[in-house]
């Protein structure tokens, strides 16, 4: 049974919780040791995306007492790794080359010579295969792999399931993402937890100011519609279907306009693709922004169109901001983005249905605000930071714990 470390019932989609599925808390333990678990979270490197912006936030949210954090990245640190080495240990540039074996007996060394107690690896990948290997090698007493996606970029592999053996745990960020892990990537039920992403609902959060200041910025008047996507710029995010979205509303609603945030190797097909539908003048490429709260909660409605996700971390923010959504149905998404309750989803290409969503909270403000009211009550109740954060402390405590417990 895969172990479920967010218990409301919601969650489970209707189902009693298995024992299994209740992971007792470990914490107080944790605090007797006189010190924190140092755990370190391997990734290959810290662009502005869905998934680091999600570990900044909780690597700054874990309690001191109980979490102490570093990051490795195995090439650049990237804007984000550059802001958190001001206040965190950050080290990059671990692997020179795709079969850099020395990587290893480097990153062993580094284990024993920090004390870490536990590895995240964040993502699959080149990452997931060294930092695990060498963890096995160091004997860490923790050894957890974080997914966040159904696919490419995430895309597991013949050789990273050769180390299963050595894993402790598989994380999930959703209910459905859990069962991808054991149904598609064959996964130990028993080594598969689900921690759900979470948001600081306190720094997205409903800005009415933000609305005004954020069509001054782009030179608009304060009834222009606006819509946006928040997502690096890359082929699984699907921007060309945004675009053609787009075009298919302007030829209902010529008042409208397009924002999309983030950067990433697919802008100059975007910036080509923008220029060849005509829309130069009503879609705005902002690129990696540091304001995105003030961005999203001007919105009057967040869309996502990617091909592929498990729970995407820029909807709950739009929904923390009562922004309503209309997605593609992949992944995990229909968990978050309820139809006609806080927002619509629709096949990944189905552009016209998608447009005609959009027109439909456009043309009705009283839904589009009911949707909005409803998406932020469902971020607050069950997808905080404060949650997931916890949900990582508990478990990273109870694997430490059921192995070294008694030696203490």
């Amino acid at each position: 049974m895969i172990s479920c470390l967010d218990l409301d019932e919601s969650t489970l989609v209707g189902r009693n919780p298995p024992e299994s599925c209740i992971v007792t808390p470990h914490s107080d333990r944790v605090a007797s040791l006189g010190r924190p678990l140092r755990t370190a979270f391997m990734l290959t490197s810290m662009p502005v995306g869905g998934a680091e912006t999600l570990l900044v936030n909780m690597v700054r949210r874990f309690r001191h007492d109980r979490i102490e954090p570093s990051i490795l990245c195995t090439k650049e640190p990237g804007p984000l790794g550059e802001l958190l080495a001001s206040d965190y240990p950050v080290s990059s540039y671990w692997l020179k080359g795709k079969y850099d074996v020395s990587i290893v007996p480097r990153l062993a060394s580094f284990f024993r010579k920090h004390g870490i107690d536990a590895l995240v690896t964040v993502g699959a990948g080149d990452k997931m295969f060294w930092g695990r290997l060498a963890a096995a090698f160091a004997r860490l007493p923790v050894v957890c792999s974080a997914l966040h996606s159904t696919g490419w970029p995430d895309g597991v592999g013949r050789l990273n399931r050769w180390l299963t053996p050595w894993t402790d745990r598989y994380i999930g960020v959703a209910r459905s993402h859990g069962e991808f892990l054991t149904d598609w990537e064959r996964f130990p039920p028993s080594k598969v937890s689900v921690i759900p992403n979470g948001v600081d609902t306190d720094r997205f959060f409903p800005d009415p100011s933000a609305r005004l200041s954020l069509r001054l910025e782009l030179g608009l008047s304060d009834t222009t519609p606006l819509i946006g996507i928040v997502a690096a710029l890359r082929p699984e995010k699907n921007h060309c279907m945004f675009l053609d979205v787009a075009r298919l509303v302007l030829d209902r609603l010529p008042s409208a306009r397009f924002l999309i945030v983030g950067d990433g190797p697919e802008r100059p097909r975007i910036e080509s693709q923008i220029k060849n539908l005509g829309l130069s003048d009503c879609v705005h490429l902002l690129g990696s922004r540091s304001d995105v709260p003030r961005i999203v909660a001007g919105l009057d409605v967040f869309t996502l169109t990617s091909l592929n996700e498990a729970s995407p971390v820029s909807i709950l923010e739009a929904l923390s901001c009562s922004v309503p959504v209309v997605s593609t149905r992949v992944g995990s998404i229909a968990e978050t983005v309820l139809d006609d309750w806080n927002g619509f989803t629709v096949d990944s290409s189905d552009s016209l249905s998608f447009s005609l969503r959009v027109l439909s909270l456009l043309s009705s403000p009283s839904l589009a605000r009911t949707f909005g009211a409803n998406g932020r009550d469902h971020v607050v109740s069950r997808f905080s930071l404060d949650a997931m954060v916890k949900g990582y402390e508990e478990l990273i405590a109870s694997i430490y714990w059921k192995k070294l417990g008694n030696t203490l």
